[in-house]
């Protein structure tokens, strides 16, 4: 397996950043659904297409993390049909997530689409790093959140501003959970037990899926190999 890649909890002092890791949580831990929001397309078992980033170029490098806090399923996405994931920095816990090294321009892209707005503009990203959060608007992924640096390099996400018991919490649907499911084991630090522990655990989640439910997607991705 893997080592988890150590995140340094300081806030970056370059406000002006040329690279950033991308740190997704929820279905762009899966290098095929981040692929559609970088060089546009529609991934399998999604309704919607993407026009994808200025910039398609890949990460460099995709490396596993986890962040402090909680993942939790709410509002209800016409990509997925279920609940959206979102991060709740605030809250106890940790949260399996996969850290993209990508431009500043790309991350604004993304954090565009995933907004539902048109990408080609670049965020400034001065009040997050300064503050390690920023709220640019009441959107679902309209808040930045800075969980420190890796490398030097800022650590950034987004999500709601709300947080995880502000909301109704919605049960994802079976092809979100595959991408988040299987794009977590890609990633190489966690075995597929602790996975489906960990995603069936979470609000939205708990009391509709099982680990047993999400381990029988990832034996149909893996032919049923085994569990490690």
């Amino acid at each position: 397996m893997k080592a988890l890649s150590s995140i340094d909890p300081t806030l970056p002092e370059n406000t002006r950043p040329r690279q950033v890791w991308y740190t997704s949580y929820g279905s762009n831990v899966h290098l095929d659904r981040l692929a559609a929001y970088i060089q546009g397309g529609r991934p399998p078992g999604a309704a919607r297409s993407c026009p994808g980033c200025r910039n398609p170029r890949m990460p460099s490098r995709s490396i596993p993390v986890e962040l402090t806090g909680a993942l939790y399923f709410a509002t209800r996405s016409p990509v997925w049909g279920g609940g959206r994931a979102f991060y709740d920095a605030r809250a106890q816990g940790r949260v399996l997530a996969r850290a993209h090294l990508l431009s500043a321009e790309q991350f604004s892209d993304i954090a565009a689409q995933e907004m539902y707005h048109t990408p080609g503009a670049s965020l400034d990203l001065t009040g997050v790093l300064v503050r390690g959060r920023d709220v640019l608007g009441p959107g679902r992924y309209e808040t930045l959140v800075c969980a420190g640096q890796i490398d030097d390099v800022p650590v950034l996400t987004f999500t709601a501003p709300w947080g995880v018991n502000d909301v109704t919490w919605v049960c994802p649907s079976p092809g979100y959970v595959r991408f988040l499911a299987t794009g977590l084991l890609s990633a190489g630090a966690w075995d597929m037990d602790a996975i489906a522990a960990y995603v069936a655990a979470c609000p939205g989640a708990a009391g509709h899926w099982t680990a047993d439910a999400v381990l029988a997607l990832l034996d149909e991705r893996d032919g049923g190999r085994d569990r490690s």
